[in-house]
């Protein structure tokens, strides 16, 4: 059974930095594809960071470049997603994602990432 668990957030003041953990079982998490991304209130969800098997790591948002950093630990099966310089627009559920061989998508429940006074 394949299962992502996020964890790692928790409330955060501007400027602040938190790194995030998705824990993987129930698949061979070196041979796929991790995506991380976020969820703020009203708005779609929003693909922040791309993790190839290889480790080729790519961060898509435009607006977390420079400031937002993603690796994986194929040894361990978790993505990270290290977040720095968070501002207030960075408040969100963040979720990792995986697609099964049949193009079937995995979900965490995702971590709430508060950035806030």
């Amino acid at each position: 059974q394949v299962q992502l668990v996020e964890s790692g957030g928790g409330l955060v003041q501007p400027g602040g930095s938190l790194t995030l953990s998705c824990a993987t079982s129930g698949f061979n998490f070196m041979d796929y594809v991790m995506y991380w991304w976020r969820q703020a209130p009203g708005q779609e969800r929003e693909l922040i960071a791309t993790l190839s098997p290889t480790g080729g790591n790519t961060i898509d948002a435009d607006s977390v470049k420079g400031r937002f950093s993603t690796s994986r630990d194929n040894a361990k099966n978790i993505a990270y997603l290290q977040m720095s310089r968070l501002k207030s627009e960075d408040t969100a559920m963040y979720y990792c994602n995986t697609v099964g061989r049949l193009g079937a998508p995995y979900w965490g429940k995702g971590t709430l990432v508060n950035v806030s006074t």
